[in-house]
């Protein structure tokens, strides 16, 4: 069985386990990439030393992110123990530290202007619906007309990251934003959909339309989709909603996750005086 043979595979393995479609794509890629820098091998004869090889010749020469670098071994274990039955030992294969960053947040007066920026009312829509539910990219994309349950003011978040449903309140002011936009577009399955009707809109046309708010808001910064969502929480942080409760809105697993927001709200930090304010 060839190369390419082995990743197939290994790709059927992964929709049987109910891998996410994004998943799927990361985990073969980055095995591509490792069978391809060891093409004079097959994947049977490539162990513990070849990893190395491979971490130390291509993933930090090119100076490539820690988060890469997890993926490639995360791959590379779950691949031989799927296709060989083999645990490789990578305890002693120097994984990098966990960085630790803050998440992006902006400002309520700067969300106004981005989600007021769109003159299409599809495209303020969706923008308004990931900022006022906190919503991951895939999961509004992945909504359904029925998922939008106006009589009790909740959203339906079906089988999102970590195959969880979740339930989030939604006020009547969005409610009525999504009224106007469906009898202007009149979806025929997915809440937002393409060109054609029961396509669901695909995510490089939603990156597109933040692009093109944050240009006419004349927004410089680098925003991505996740900044709204990150906005969100920590919104909802500052104005007192409890860890506890963001977390559920949130989908997060642990409650550390959700913690890292409170680095980042201002609340607190501006009852802080500075020493030099005394002086």
């Amino acid at each position: 069985m060839n190369t390419q043979q082995h990743l197939n595979q290994f790709s059927h393995y992964l929709k049987y386990r109910r891998y996410s479609p994004n998943t799927i794509k990361t985990y073969t890629d980055a095995l591509g990439v490792f069978f391809h820098y060891h093409s004079n091998k097959v994947p049977e004869q490539l162990g513990i030393a070849e990893i190395i090889e491979f971490n130390i010749g291509y993933i930090l020469r090119k100076h490539l992110s820690a988060s890469y670098q997890n993926q490639v071994i995360n791959a590379i274990k779950l691949f031989y123990r799927n296709r060989f039955n083999r645990n490789m030992d990578l305890n002693n294969i120097q994984r990098p530290r966990r960085e630790q960053r803050l998440p992006n947040v902006l400002s309520k007066q700067e969300i106004k202007s981005i989600l007021e920026a769109p003159t299409n009312l599809k495209h303020r829509a969706m923008l308004s619906l990931i900022y006022a539910c906190g919503l991951r990219r895939s999961e509004l994309l992945n909504l359904s007309l029925s998922d939008v349950l106006s009589d009790r003011n909740v959203l339906f978040i079906r089988q999102s990251k970590g195959k969880k449903d979740r339930v989030i309140p939604i006020s009547n002011k969005i409610i009525e934003m999504l009224r106007t936009y469906y009898k202007a577009y009149k979806p025929k399955v997915w809440l937002f959909e393409g060109q054609n009707a029961g396509e669901r809109y695909s995510e490089r046309s939603l990156q597109l339309v933040l692009k093109q708010a944050l240009k006419k808001a004349g927004n410089s910064k680098p925003v991505s989709l996740h900044w709204l969502r990150h906005s969100y929480a920590t919104h909802l942080l500052e104005s007192g909603t409890d860890l506890r409760y963001i977390q559920e809105l949130l989908g997060h697993n642990s409650s550390k996750t959700t913690e890292i927001y409170t680095h980042v709200t201002t609340k607190s930090l501006q009852q802080i005086r500075s020493p030099f304010d005394e002086l």
